[in-house]
């Protein structure tokens, strides 16, 4: 069980600048070869009007983490265990893994007080309602003392996302246009109904690069403007430097580091972050790119000891290959990392945060 010691315990975590709250959370699927633990343990906050960029490669357990706030694993998969706490200034205090399924409550989390924004928008939209009918329904659902302004609202969403003209945008369906509207479509309507929190699972990936920087330009403006937080889900680091304000690096269903976006970028503690960094042109200001090693192994053999030891060019035979996996300790004020070695490791160069 790996938790952040960083971060205040669960009894006194009531200051007003944390929004979320997951503590030891564990999610588990179902398989041929037994249950595997998609998530093993990970625990973060996310503050309010900030974001949170869970960071590493597909296969580690982003997804699951995000499905999990909105309370969308579906079986075989299913959280045994942690707590999701969101301290919502409109709705209070609520735990949203104890909610039952038909409660009231539940359905007002989602897409109300989080929503989610999924990586590809053609099948995250209904192929036969107008993007304007299914924008509206969000009002009616989440916001129904707006609901006779409905129509009126979706075209100042629309607007506001960059989707023009709105009025004729407003009675067109999902395949009559671009990917990069599409995205921009199920922007709005994530955002339509006011949430607290957006939950963004890779929102660029499906787009091409000029799309991808309109869209994430688009989304830090659309923060800024409505002040919520969001929780970026992302293997690309490009994407991070650009956006987040807090990262937690994932690696098979664990949390390996944790800290500001500047201890990230500046001073990575883990040889998986270090990795990631160092194969990203722009920001490995070292010279050479370097491939990490080999890939992410099935989550029916993880390694003993550190998962990451078989991919790490710091391991140490008989200490980072045995036993239970390194927890989170304190590297710096802030800033945690699960490796033995991480106060043994070599400097590394500068690297900077991306435009803002």
């Amino acid at each position: 069980m790996s938790t952040i010691p960083l971060l205040p315990p669960m009894s006194v975590a009531t200051d007003g600048d944390v929004l979320l709250t997951v503590e030891d959370l564990h999610a588990r699927f179902l398989t041929d070869q037994g249950e595997v633990a998609a998530v093993d343990g990970i625990s973060f906050t996310i503050r309010r009007g900030k974001t949170l960029a869970l960071l590493g490669e597909s296969g580690c357990g982003k997804s699951v983490t995000g499905q999990a706030i909105l309370r969308l694993i579906e079986p075989p998969g299913r959280v045994v265990r942690g707590r999701i706490v969101l301290r919502s200034r409109h709705a209070g205090v609520i735990d949203i893994t104890g909610l039952d399924e038909d409660d009231a409550r539940l359905y007002e989390v989602r897409g109300g007080l989080v929503s989610m924004i999924f990586q590809e928008p053609l099948s995250a939209l209904s192929p036969v309602h107008t993007v304007g009918n299914q924008i509206s329904e969000v009002i009616r659902l989440h916001r129904p003392g707006a609901a006779g302004e409905a129509r009126r609202l979706s075209l100042d969403m629309l607007a506001k996302v960059g989707v023009v003209p709105p009025e004729r945008r407003f009675g067109q369906y999902p395949h009559e246009m671009s990917g990069g509207l599409r995205q921009r479509v199920g922007i709005a309507m994530a955002l339509v109904g006011d949430p607290e929190l957006l939950v963004a699972d890779e929102p660029t990936t499906a787009l091409d690069v000029t799309t991808q920087v309109q869209i994430l330009g688009l989304i830090r403006k659309l923060q800024r403007d409505m002040g919520c937080a969001v929780l970026l889900i992302t293997h690309d680091l490009g994407v991070v430097a650009q956006t987040a304000d807090d990262v937690a690096v994932m690696y098979l269903g664990r949390i390996v580091e944790h800290g500001s976006v500047r201890d990230i970028l500046q001073h990575p503690g883990h040889p998986y972050t270090r990795g990631l960094l160092g194969s990203l042109p722009g920001l490995n200001v070292q010279g050479r790119l370097a491939a990490i090693p080999g890939a992410v192994p099935s989550l029916t053999a993880i390694p003993a000891g550190c998962a990451f030891h078989p991919r790490c060019a710091y391991a140490q035979a008989g200490r980072c290959d045995a036993g239970s996996a390194p927890p989170l300790a304190p590297l710096a004020p802030g800033h945690a990392v699960a490796c033995v070695r991480a106060q043994e490791l070599p400097a590394t160069g500068a690297l900077t945060e991306g435009p803002r």
